[in-house]
């Protein structure tokens, strides 16, 4: 009977244990995906039961080069980097210096929101969970296509410039720009800067010594990957996006590999804890539950039930949260030019998947490789995710040709001559008011009806 009892007992755990996804199996999906679509090259690595079991790269890193991608070759993760600063934050919290509900102002006094209710109550965690109601990508421009020279000081300005798309803490729309600000908050506090938070207080304990907070801390370059984008059906390396002062770094900086993205991982999983023994800790294991804690809803049940019988999906603080097929599922991509990341970690199982790409958008066979790991660790089966990955593949090469065409025919016409007179009028501008534009000495310049001493040249507008 005791027999029994402890069969019983230990049903569950042994059934959750059960499955096993060989390094065979990985080594086929990621054979399948790369004859599928085009791609540079994949490093994939897996955990099982608190264990690394794959540790892999496949391809090139440079398609110019032929160098072969192997587990330790650096990638940009992007936007996986928002789960460091989101940790980071929870360390300084650890030691008393902040706390998650601090307001920024009491710390970047500067900072600015569009409405004065919103800046006197927004506080760190608004920072980290997307709900500032702000729309998708506000500010993105200020980096994106790469050339502007705009520093934090300008971001932490910008936002009072910008239209709400919903009310405060009420909606989810994907930002980048706060992020940045949080990097500003860790830098005030700690008296660091944020690449050097990173890599002093989080990639050289976890003895993640090849991974760089930014790109411009890689000192031998000799295992980096080279971003590549598809046109027309082939593989062209790209140059790397690189922002000089490291302004986009809390956002989306970290190069990294990976074996040293498992050892982050490995960390998540046990709540903090590292190291052979996990007797050192790198934040609290109560912070280390804010992490994880959702913040910001995206969908209730039944949207998005069909593929895992999910019944809620949200945004805690640097990472997407959700249950799938029973389990819950804490998950974050990256994406920059040329670049693709996807990491997922299953606390039931005690397993966690990364998977790196450095080709965009081929490299979103992430997904498919990602989800048929992750099927086989939960028990989903049935779904062809090549198919699905083959649709946005499609989308995505659709769009790319749309946004090529508008800049192909910005470049023909920026040699055409500028007929003045065609703008020669008076306007109504959100910010001046009435304003006048008038032309002198072959230039055009304004001037606002409201303040006549403002005037300027349409330097801006051309």
């Amino acid at each position: 009977m005791q027999r029994f009892l402890l069969f019983i007992i230990l049903l569950p755990f042994t059934c959750i244990a059960q499955k096993k996804v060989t390094s065979g199996f990985i080594d086929s999906l990621v054979a399948e995906s790369m004859e599928l679509f085009p791609q540079a090259g994949v490093a994939v690595a897996v955990i099982q039961e608190g264990t690394i079991t794959h540790l892999k790269g496949y391809g090139v890193k440079s398609v110019e080069t032929g160098e072969p991608v192997d587990e330790n070759t650096l990638f940009s993760i992007a936007s996986n980097t928002k789960a460091f600063t989101a940790t980071a934050l929870g360390m300084l919290a650890d030691q008393g210096k902040l706390s998650w509900e601090d307001k920024v102002i009491d710390h970047i006094p500067e900072f600015r929101m569009y409405d004065p209710y919103v800046t006197a109550h927004f506080n760190i965690i608004d920072l980290l969970t997307h709900r500032s109601g702000l729309g998708l990508g506000a500010g993105d421009l200020m980096f994106y296509p790469p050339g502007s020279d705009f520093a934090i000081e300008d971001v932490l300005q910008s936002f009072q410039y910008h239209e709400p798309v919903s009310a405060f803490r009420t909606k989810y729309d994907y930002d980048n720009m706060l992020y940045l600000v949080a990097g500003e908050v860790i830098r005030r506090v700690s008296g660091k800067q944020w690449d050097e938070f990173i890599e002093e207080e989080i990639l050289d304990k976890l003895e993640m010594s090849q991974s760089r907070g930014i790109y411009q801390n890689i000192t031998d370059h000799s295992n980096v990957a080279d971003p590549h984008k598809v046109e027309d059906g082939q593989v062209i390396k790209i140059n790397t996006y690189v922002k000089k002062d490291g302004t986009m770094a809390a956002s989306g900086g970290i190069y990294s590999n990976v074996a040293e993205m498992s050892k982050w991982v490995l960390m998540h999983l046990n709540s903090g804890a590292y190291g052979d023994s996990l007797d050192q800790r790198l934040i609290s294991e109560s912070n280390h539950q804010q992490l994880w804690k959702i913040r910001t809803l995206k969908f209730n049940a039944p949207k998005g039930s069909w593929v895992y019988n999910s019944h809620y999906s949200g945004y805690a603080l640097g990472f997407n949260v959700s249950d799938q097929n029973g389990y819950t599922i804490i998950d974050h991509s990256g994406g920059g030019p040329g670049m693709l990341s996807l990491t997922t970690i299953i606390p039931e199982l005690n397993a966690g998947i990364v998977v790196l790409t450095n080709c965009s958008p081929g490299g979103l066979s992430y997904l498919s490789i990602t989800n048929d790991i992750k099927d086989e660790l939960i028990g989903r089966e049935g779904l062809y995710w090549p198919g699905y990955v083959d649709i946005q593949f499609n989308k995505k090469t659709k769009t790319d040709s749309i946004v090529d065409a508008v800049w192909q025919q910005v470049e023909k016409e920026k040699h055409k001559p500028i007929d003045y007179n065609n703008y020669i009028g008076r306007y109504q501008d959100k910010w001046f008011g009435d304003v006048i534009i008038y032309k002198q000495d072959a230039k055009l310049w304004f001037k606002s009806v409201r303040s006549p001493l403002l005037n300027g040249e349409m330097q801006y507008y051309r």
